[in-house]
């Protein structure tokens, strides 16, 4: 068998060991809709300001994280805060709660108590790449986190006039009862105009039934148009059923 030079063989190993890092490399989130025409919101007509939740409650909407998030009973929810004022809206002190059906009120994970929740000993086991003798060492679960949290998590403090901010939080729901959502709410408070007073907004209360009954419509819907066809979400045979969460 004829070798490669060496100075092909050298491209080739830097070729495949730069595959490595690939396989747990991001997809893009799906964009964003508009604000006003998310199901679950709240809008304040007098502040001219709408806060709206979309929860990522299927592996297969939450399937651009580089974690199996929804199998792990951590819900992701893309908030988004709109503001359609002529004044910017000063997020540095707010608060987001989701407050569950019981009246459990939960802050957002952060990337080191979603670390504790999804690490695994075997993710830092060796494993090969298959068709070569290279072992490797996968991205250690902490990692992907907060690659998760740079690439995607709500981190904005200022929303200017006429903007929307949009992100990620995540929600450890592994201790409410089923169904998670039904009669939950995102609940966002101590929002404030940058303006001279720093007038704070009253608090945003998101109703996530709304989610829930919107995706049932859907659902519906598409049954009636395609009756053979499978359904994967809220009352299809979804990774939130196998999970019995959300």
């Amino acid at each position: 068998m004829r070798l490669l030079p060496y100075t092909s063989r050298a491209i080739a190993f830097a070729a495949v060991l730069c595959a490595v890092p690939a396989l747990h490399a991001a997809k893009k989130a799906p964009p964003a809709p508009d604000a006003s025409t998310v199901a679950a919101r709240d809008t304040h007509e007098k502040d001219k300001v709408t806060v709206a939740a979309e929860p990522f409650d299927t592996r297969g909407k939450a399937d651009f994280f580089r974690n199996d998030y929804v199998g792990h009973s951590i819900l992701p929810i893309r908030l988004f805060v709109k503001n359609d004022s002529d004044t910017p809206l000063d997020l540095s002190d707010v608060r987001i709660q989701f407050i569950a059906a019981d009246g459990t009120k939960l802050p957002a994970a952060t990337p080191d108590e979603l670390n504790r929740r999804l690490f695994r000993f075997k993710d830092i086991q060796p494993r090969h790449i298959p068709g070569t003798p290279i072992t490797y060492h996968s991205t250690p679960v902490d990692k992907k986190i907060l690659d998760d949290d740079k690439d995607f998590s709500f981190t904005e403090t200022t929303v200017a006039p006429h903007a929307t901010a949009t992100g990620f939080l995540f929600y450890d729901t592994r201790d409410l009862d089923d169904p998670v959502l039904r009669h939950a709410e995102i609940y966002l408070k101590q929002a404030h105009f940058a303006d001279a007073k720093h007038t704070e907004l009253f608090a945003f209360s998101v109703p996530l039934e709304k989610y829930v009954d919107a995706e049932k419509a859907a659902k519906a819907a598409a049954a009636k148009d395609s009756p053979a066809q499978d359904t994967d979400g809220i009352h299809g045979t979804s990774a939130k059923q196998q999970n019995g969460k959300f």
